[in-house]
């Protein structure tokens, strides 16, 4: 798909510090086609809760009109902060009252956002909307798209937040976008439920941190924990992560130093694995370092816990340790099929333990060079090309 123009909703801002695949997936299509980025608009309780916070006072002063919600990221793609304030109406009781509001809503952002889109010459646009159940729910009407792309990458009706009314609307808004493209073959499943036109586009991973450390050459940094090291990198969180199965295994192989890299929540910051001398808890790090602890690690693992939160999502971080060529081990699920023939997949403590074991004895390096080929084979480019082709098609 070439020189169209491409409006994108979603659930994360540009300036968000975490990595985020509507963002690559931006750029990708900036790569042929005029992207506008619009970030989601501010909302009574954040500017309530977090109104001393950097970001919320950049978008006071836009609503303000003391600055251009518009920024020019590159030639063809732009981001948009909406000059306006929307209501935080989740807590509302019952869909008929709900969807009043959000109607409202919905117009208060379409109104903010209609005169950049057409003074920028957004014209006959695609309409990209990455899992904005609630605030761009009525744009399809509103908007008037060409086409709308419904993407789906989380399973997001299993939080609270999003299952209170999730349930009812984003079945609706998949049926009735003209496509609808997921990540996973679990959530494209899901989508076809309600829209027949839903496709698998896979994964996209941005390599560059990886290969910007991998291009210096530098030898493997010294870290206070010693081999062999079992290690995990991203946020520590119970709903994601299989709690008790790290520390089974922390208990069992005391001999193996588990290591942890990432911020905490209250359930990690509260378990039995901060009495456990052989695991290490780093905290958050900057990004650039992220490289350099996978690099020290003897065996990567991914823990995951399987609930309906997880079930669906595609692991990217097992691509990040996959490029730096590492053995790898994480819980089986539909998504991790397509690695089987690069990482162990296991189901138990059994599992796990003889998994680990035989990764720390396999030190082939053929299987190295495997493993990175098959995480570059994940690009934005090859998922972008079968979101244009799912738009052809």
């Amino acid at each position: 798909m070439k020189n169209r123009n491409i409006i994108i909703v979603g659930q994360q801002p540009w300036d968000t510090e975490i990595g985020s695949n509507c963002k690559n997936i931006a750029v990708e299509f900036a790569k042929n086609n005029r992207v506008l980025y619009i970030n989601p608009p501010l909302d009574r309780i954040t500017k309530l809760r977090h109104g001393s916070t950097p970001a919320v006072k950049k978008r006071l002063a836009i609503i303000a009109g003391q600055k251009n919600g518009v920024e020019r990221i590159s030639n063809q793609l732009f981001t948009l902060y909406p000059d306006c304030l929307i209501e935080s109406i989740n807590w509302l009781p019952g869909q008929t009252l709900f969807n009043f509001f959000n109607q409202i809503n919905n117009k208060r952002f379409f109104k903010s956002i209609k005169p950049y889109v057409d003074q920028l010459g957004f014209t006959d646009p695609v309409l990209f909307n990455d899992g904005d159940i609630f605030r761009s729910f009525y744009l399809i009407e509103l908007l008037k798209p060409s086409v709308s792309i419904y993407y789906s990458r989380d399973n997001m009706i299993a939080t609270a937040y999003y299952r209170k009314h999730g349930l009812d609307l984003e079945p609706k808004l998949i049926a009735k976008s003209n496509v609808c493209v997921a990540n996973s073959e679990y959530l494209r499943d899901y989508c076809v439920t309600y829209n027949a036109k839903s496709f698998y586009v896979g994964q996209g991973c941005d390599f560059e941190l990886f290969d910007n450390y991998l291009s210096e050459n530098r030898p493997r940094k010294s870290y206070p924990f010693k081999s062999p090291i079992i290690g995990y990198v991203g946020a520590l969180t119970a709903a994601r992560l299989d709690i008790k199965l790290i520390t089974d295994i922390a208990k069992l192989r005391p001999e193996w130093n588990i290591v942890l890299v990432g911020p905490e929540d209250d359930e990690f910051r509260a378990s039995d694995l901060h009495q456990l001398s052989n695991v290490y808890f780093e905290g958050s790090k900057p990004t650039n370092e992220l490289p350099e602890y996978i690099d020290s690690f003897d065996v990567c693992f991914n823990p995951q816990a399987i609930n309906p939160l997880t079930i669906g999502n595609y692991p990217r971080k097992i691509d990040e340790y996959l490029v730096m060529g590492k053995p790898t081990i994480a819980t089986a699920t539909k998504s991790m099929e397509a690695f089987k023939e690069h990482v162990y997949l296991a189901n138990t403590l059994a599992e796990y333990i003889s998994g680990i074991s035989k990764l720390l004895n396999d030190i082939n390096p053929n299987i190295v060079d495997v493993r990175k080929s098959f995480a570059r084979s994940h690009s934005w480019t090859k998922s972008v090309d079968e979101i244009y082709l799912t738009i052809e098609t």
